[in-house]
């Protein structure tokens, strides 16, 4: 095993098995060999694709499926997760893995999903068990891609819970990318060739569990782009009136917690009608405190304005992989 480089509050980073590494070198060293022959080949070595993903040195907790968490633009794992459902979801009997997506998730879409491929795949094969994955923001579209476009993962994953997904694009995108842009923030934009091909057809394809929990008070991702054809949607404020949470408040706030507990721990989808009666008055998810959100929510804030200044800038959006055209 790797040790992690976190904290030993975060949870140790897997690697591949060495045996396997040594067999696979050669064909993995420049583009990871794809194990599902309908899949896409990665274009990343699995080397750095195992890099990134934190998890646990092994799998205990078997009364329920493993998580993996999902961070979106200008952050990280840690940044993002660590403080909130990280520890939240450890504490409620879950095994919970994180992936670190390039470039603080600021590059092509496309690559940065490889990274939630090997990850789900990574810990389907730990005990063939299926995986749960958590998204914020971005973080979503690498979900929704993989699956799409990695056909093997529709019957790896069970719950796919999609917290502020931008499914159709920010107009806030469009805003920055009338000039040159982060690559991400391209492919996020309303008219995007990236949106258009990972909306064409199915949106909730396979035999996953498609739950879309998003806010009217988020002033970045509107309720009509989190809004999925298909999948279960649900407004916060549907749920509790008084309900503000913002962008960032999906990772803290106790309301999408708890929707997010719901689709993990029953069949299907969430449901708001199995929620507790005291739901509207938790205020946030367990394990996280006042000072946890206004640390994290400045850390946050502060590492998103130098990523929009200091990220490597493209002039036009990616091109789409030849599998996706």
């Amino acid at each position: 095993m790797v040790p992690s480089s976190r904290s030993t509050s975060m949870l140790r980073r897997l690697s591949i098995p060495g045996v396997l590494a040594a067999t696979l070198c050669a064909a993995v060293v420049v583009a990871g060999a794809s194990p599902a022959s309908a899949d896409p080949a990665y274009s990343v070595s699995t080397g750095t694709l195992a890099a990134a993903l934190d998890c646990p040195a092994s799998f205990t907790h078997t009364s329920h499926e493993p998580v993996l968490l999902v961070h979106g633009t200008t952050s990280t794992y840690s940044e993002a997760w660590g403080w909130n459902y990280a520890d939240a979801l450890t504490a409620a009997g879950f095994d919970v893995c994180g992936v670190d997506l390039p470039a603080r998730a600021m590059n092509d879409i496309q690559v940065a999903s490889e990274y939630v491929v090997y990850a789900i795949r990574h810990m389907y094969d730990q005990n063939d068990i299926k995986v749960d994955v958590i998204g914020h923001s971005q973080g979503n579209l690498e979900i929704r891609w993989a699956v799409k476009y990695w056909p093997s993962l529709q019957d790896q994953v069970d719950d796919a819970v999609l917290l502020a997904s931008p499914n159709d694009g920010v107009t806030a995108g469009d805003l920055v990318c009338a000039f040159p842009c982060a690559a991400a923030a391209s492919q996020m934009t309303t008219s995007s060739n990236f949106l258009d091909a990972l909306n064409d057809g199915d949106k909730t394809p396979g035999s996953v569990s498609y739950t879309s929990i998003y806010s009217s008070s988020d002033l970045l991702v509107p309720s009509a782009s989190a809004a999925l054809d298909t999948a279960t949607n649900i407004r916060l404020q549907d749920v509790c009136s008084g309900n503000i949470a913002s962008h960032v408040g999906l990772v803290y706030e106790a309301l999408p917690y708890l929707l997010s507990l719901d689709a993990l721990t029953n069949t299907g989808t969430a449901s708001p009608s199995r929620l507790p009666s005291n739901k509207c008055s938790q205020v946030y998810a367990p394990t996280v405190t006042l000072l946890d959100v206004t640390l994290n929510v400045a850390l946050i804030a502060a590492n998103f304005a130098a990523q929009a200044l200091l990220s490597t800038k493209v002039n036009s959006e990616p091109t789409l992989m030849a599998y996706a055209t």
